[in-house]
């Protein structure tokens, strides 16, 4: 069911300024390629301007200095892409993750539900979980014994949430995460493994993010914790015993090993690894594909890694890197000679 806002109603919610027919009513998002009339688009990046030209879009959201690049409509804000999100949040149509109490969930005597809690077909939930107001928990999920869920939390189908855990208000879980499996704890004994107890848990902040087939495990003695406000991507791996600080934001394939600290504010690009027992201070961010093997004392931008090159060039670059240590005696002889010529003159 499509739900329809005048320009002046948007306006007011988004904080922009309405430049045409305050009353024309849009009752959706698109690019502005593909925009209609009934539509409204965003330019939050000047090299789409050129489509301001052809787009059918009933509005566009556009900053102060693009007003004179089109004659319709439009939303008039500093930063068009913060009002693309927060459009999107008011036209959101995404159902919840399930309505109601479905007959087939299995349900603990003991379990509390706060108000108008909704389970769907299949979950099992365990004994002295709490669920607090609106949660909402999707089809087939699994909620461990004595795990606590936050009012306004929504789990997608598949979730399974390990006994002890707690999840604070307003948590977005998407589909196939689990939280709280045990963390990769072992003491080798003459080549045998020897499992360790993780005897922690894991406890999550409000308004966290957490996207599909991510996986979070507990602590082995002292918890592993995700502070408010992070959001985190599609298949990342977070260790035990992690902390990752408030606002932080991990894309997806990162991983980070056990008992690492992640500051506030940071930024993870994909398929980012940190090595264990390390501290990354707050406002580090970390590009893709970086390998992290030292702790980070001071923020900014960091990077390793080969960025992709023709196979010839990424060939000879090789011979040339298996050469450095050679190089580097060859470099140190020179040096000595260049130093000796100094001494005597």
């Amino acid at each position: 069911m499509s739900i329809n806002f005048t320009l002046s109603e948007i306006a007011e919610k988004i904080g922009a300024t309405v430049l045409g027919d305050e009353n024309h009513l849009v009752s959706s998002l698109a690019t502005l390629a593909s925009a209609k009339n009934h539509q409204i688009a965003f330019l939050a990046n000047a090299k789409y301007k050129s489509q301001l030209n052809n787009t059918n879009a009933g509005a566009v959201i556009v900053s102060p200095e693009s007003t004179d690049a089109f004659t319709g409509n439009m939303l008039v804000m500093k930063n068009p892409y913060l009002g693309f999100a927060l459009t999107a949040q008011l036209l959101d149509n995404t159902p919840k993750s399930a309505e109601n109490i479905h007959s087939s969930a299995v349900i603990a005597d003991c379990v509390h539900l706060g108000e108008n809690v909704s389970i769907g077909a299949n979950a099992v939930i365990e004994t002295g979980v709490v669920l607090g107001n609106n949660v909402s928990i999707g089809a087939n999920c699994f909620i461990g014994k004595e795990a606590i869920i936050g009012e306004n939390t929504q789990l997608w189908s598949n979730v399974s949430i390990y006994h002890r855990v707690e999840l604070g208000k307003s948590v977005l879980v998407q589909s196939n995460t689990v939280i709280g499996s045990d963390g990769f704890g072992y003491a080798n004994e003459k080549g045998n493994w020897l499992k360790i107890p993780q005897l922690g848990t894991v406890i999550i902040g409000d308004n966290v993010e957490i996207g599909a087939c991510t996986t979070i495990d507990r602590g082995a003695l002292d918890n592993t914790e995700i502070h408010d406000g992070v959001i985190i991507d599609n298949q990342v791996q977070i260790a035990h015993n992690v902390i990752v600080g408030k606002h932080s934001a991990l894309a997806g394939g990162s991983a980070i090993a056990g008992s690492t600290t992640l500051g506030s504010y940071c930024v993870l690009g994909g398929n980012v690894g940190v090595s264990g027992h390390l501290t990354i201070t707050d406002k580090t961010t970390i590009t893709a594909d970086t390998m992290v093997i030292q702790s980070i004392k001071e923020p900014g931008l960091y990077s390793s890694g080969m960025p992709a090159m023709k196979n010839r060039d990424w060939l000879k670059n090789n011979v040339r890197i298996n050469k450095l240590e050679q190089l580097n005696k060859q470099v140190k002889v020179l040096q000595k000679q260049v130093d000796a010529l100094n001494k005597a003159n």
